[in-house]
């Protein structure tokens, strides 16, 4: 369970900062997290197809309490709100992104208003773009 996932997650001060992510994701998703495979919770799914072909499901959103950083699983692209995205990671903190992933060091490292404000645009503009 997602629960016992957390419990387990070796470091004390990374699985108090799970604790509050998934807080804060209940709270925009208004959804009850799973595991997706080993190591990521995440909350609702989507199914996608990109113009190779390829498709599948994914959470709609996600995170991972992984060692090296807290890894949020966001958007490649905001669409017509990418400068509301933008200002949102600018004002976040210290950080790093890849291609759909928000890297954090420590949760102490950014503003949590802003990181919440973060999470729930990402949802917003995935439900937009992958209705049910």
């Amino acid at each position: 369970t997602v629960a016992d996932f957390i419990a387990a997650v070796p470091e004390a001060r990374r699985r108090e900062e799970a604790e509050v992510i998934d807080a804060m994701h209940r709270r925009v998703t208004g959804l009850d997290p799973k595991m997706w495979g080993p190591s990521i919770i995440g909350y609702g799914s989507y199914d996608y197809q990109y113009d190779s072909g390829h498709s599948g499901t994914m959470c709609r959103a996600g995170f991972s309490p992984r060692k090296a950083a807290i890894t949020l699983y966001l958007m490649e692209d905001y669409g017509d709100r990418q400068a509301e995205a933008d200002a949102l990671f600018a004002a976040l903190g210290k950080h790093r992104t890849g291609k759909v992933c928000l890297y954090i060091n420590k949760l102490a490292d950014v503003d949590p208003a802003v990181l919440e404000k973060l999470v729930a645009l990402t949802w917003d503009a995935t439900n937009e773009r992958y209705p049910s």
